[in-house]
């Protein structure tokens, strides 16, 4: 989250959240755990700040020069509208949500 806002990006919530990815848990002896925390971050932003957004967040989240199984996804999907309840507007800016 630090790179974000050094880079800019203020904007973000985070979420501490339970699951598992291709590694299908930890096992550890016998027993297997397979819920493990997370932090799920959402972030709304200008399209034109994706591809920076994108490339903070694989600097930064990534374990090591090469990466490693758990660092975690990016999906980027369309934002339809969004509104500024403060000011009770619609928003005019084209988002998307990485």
């Amino acid at each position: 989250m630090k790179a974000l806002l050094d880079g800019g990006f203020p904007a973000i919530t985070k979420i501490d959240v339970f699951g598992r990815g291709k590694q299908r848990g930890l096992k550890v002896g016998e027993v297997t755990y397979d819920e493990l925390p997370k932090e799920m971050l959402i972030l709304v932003a200008r399209n034109e700040d994706q591809t920076a957004i994108i490339n903070t967040i694989l600097r930064s989240a990534r374990t090591g020069d090469k990466g490693a199984m758990g660092d975690g996804k990016i999906f980027v999907s369309a934002v339809e509208e969004s509104y500024t309840i403060s000011k009770g507007l619609k928003d005019e800016e084209e988002v998307a949500i990485a």
